[in-house]
């Protein structure tokens, strides 16, 4: 796997190209944001990990930029900034996950792995038809959701949080994007408020053959329910 970490910290450049070298990740590095974007096009890395406190660029414009002109390499954030609205700001602009500073190492690997994994899943998967989990059947062509033979009666908040569940089964998908998600567009709200729709969408899944697990410091997944 090839990774291009565009980090512009010498000592964590050296850290990390040592022992992501050893654990037989290739990686690349940039410590200019405004350089960056002529590095991913020619590496045509695998993952891009991706500082937001950069030299002449910020990794928020670098990321706008790439999307803007077509790169679609996953992205993970790293960042010291511990707002959530920084967080949040990286989702909308087009990172797949986000690790803040300091982070264990391991934890970093995991989540470069987890991102190729889905990329490479992304790019050989048939076209989306069906996402089934339990009893529940999300149906992407009518955006319906349904306990067996029936639609499911959600709000919409609730909806659109066990559709991005349901489209990433037994897989965390992080607090801040499902807020970005279920309060799109909504500053006035409260960052605590997606706790209260998870805990009324946790009542209504009860007897669907389907759990929704929260993972600390990862977010939440929806996963069968064991017998």
């Amino acid at each position: 796997m090839k990774l291009l970490l565009v980090e512009d910290d010498l000592t964590m450049q050296t850290t990390l190209q040592r022992t992501l070298g050893r654990r037989r990740i290739d990686v690349r590095v940039c410590g200019d944001g405004a350089l960056a974007l002529a590095q991913w096009r020619h590496l045509e890395p695998d993952v891009v990990a991706l500082d937001l406190s950069l030299p002449n660029l910020d990794g928020l414009q670098v990321l706008a930029q790439a999307r803007a002109s077509g790169l679609r390499t996953p992205v993970l954030l790293l960042t010291a900034r511990g707002t959530v609205g920084d967080r949040i700001m990286g989702l909308n602009a087009g990172a797949d996950d986000y690790l803040p500073k300091p982070f264990d190492l391991d934890e970093l690997e995991a989540r470069i792995r987890a991102l190729h994994r889905r990329n490479q899943q992304s790019d050989t998967d048939p076209a989306p038809g069906p996402q089934a989990v339990g009893g529940l059947r999300f149906a992407q062509e009518s955006g319906a959701i349904y306990l067996r033979a029936d639609v499911m009666e959600l709000t919409p908040r609730e909806l659109a949080l066990l559709k991005a569940l349901m489209m990433n089964p037994g897989h965390a998908v992080s607090k801040e994007r499902l807020f970005e998600l279920v309060f799109p567009g909504e500053a006035d709200v409260q960052y605590e408020a997606i706790e209260v729709v998870v805990y009324r969408l946790r009542k209504k899944l009860a007897g669907t053959g389907a759990a929704l697990m929260t993972l600390r410091g990862l977010g939440y997944l929806l996963r069968e329910e064991k017998a």
